[in-house]
């Protein structure tokens, strides 16, 4: 899981936001693809995770720009599309349509397959080249006190459903479905070879806080993309400077030590900060090295 992307009609205050908010690395890719593609996109690379996209229609005629448009006027900001990988994406749709998910055809000038958000509980996947971004990371002074996605969480009615969609069809490695009384969901793990996970979760008992956000939330919405896990050494000390930021930042209802940023304020996505668990910070000379490596290429 390389990516997950995220529309909005302000490019460049979804941009300024990410950069100087929420603190992240952010490489504007605009320049490059805005005349392939018709439209404006940058990339959040902070260490750790899976990187968050940031696009906006700007092309009326465009293919891409039109998808989006589509999706803004539908559904307004947030959460677009959840990307993945494959050695030949062609050949994958091909093997993905005969396991029963709904493949598009090639959009024009697109560098991958999307797989309608029919065939995988609300979520618009987009299956792109292998390595289908490779940028720098910051150097070691300017690490963000926040990783990249460690989880995408979808919330989803059936999760046996969704389970096959994800395992069987889709061909990633779930991990058997379990009931967190805590939360108040059933939940799977999907784990994609690299980068975050994506956890599907249903409402168990939406008496738990947790649960009774995501059946509100399934109460006006579809299945699909709910919320974007990220890390922190200590989110909690992150709350005053997210506030101070002008970020709608605040405890998580089910858990004392996690943070949210409200959809309100960050274009239709809700973010949940949680600690980084011991033992898994990234080696600091592995992200010097990564950020001195000059042989990269942004393909959208």
């Amino acid at each position: 899981m390389p990516r997950v992307a995220i529309a909005t009609p302000d490019f460049d205050d979804i941009v300024d936001t990410f950069r100087n908010k929420l603190g992240m690395p952010v490489v504007d890719l605009s320049d490059t693809y805005l005349p392939t593609l018709g439209a404006r996109l940058a990339m959040c690379v902070p260490a750790g995770g899976s990187h968050i996209e940031l696009m906006s229609p700007a092309v009326a005629a465009a293919p891409l720009s039109q998808s989006l448009q589509r999706f803004l006027d539908r559904r307004g900001a947030g959460l677009f599309a959840l990307m993945l990988e494959a050695v030949d994406p062609d050949a994958e749709a091909e093997l993905l349509s005969r396991r029963g998910l709904r493949v598009l055809p090639l959009m024009p000038g697109a560098g991958g397959r999307d797989i309608h958000p029919a065939s995988t509980h609300g979520v618009l996947v987009r299956i792109y080249p292998e390595n289908s971004y490779l940028g720098p990371l910051p150097a070691v002074s300017q690490i963000n006190a926040v990783t990249g996605i460690q989880r995408v969480i979808i919330a989803v009615t059936d999760l046996a459903a969704a389970v096959v969609a994800y395992g069987e069809r889709l061909g990633l490695a779930v991990d058997p479905p379990a009931q967190d009384n805590v939360r108040g969901v059933r939940c799977a793990l999907v784990h994609p070879p690299r980068g975050g996970t994506i956890e599907l979760v249903a409402v168990h008992d939406s008496r738990q806080a947790f649960a009774g956000a995501v059946a509100a939330h399934l109460a006006s919405n579809p299945e699909g993309l709910y919320a974007l896990v990220l890390q922190a050494a200590d989110p909690v000390a992150l709350l005053e400077p997210l506030r101070a930021s002008g970020l709608q930042a605040h405890p998580a209802a089910d858990a004392a030590d996690v943070i949210e940023i409200a959809r309100a304020s960050l274009f239709g996505v809700l973010v949940r900060i949680e600690p980084v668990p011991d033992g898994q910070r990234p080696p600091a000379d592995d992200l010097a090295r990564q950020a001195n490596d000059t042989d990269w290429r942004p393909t959208a």
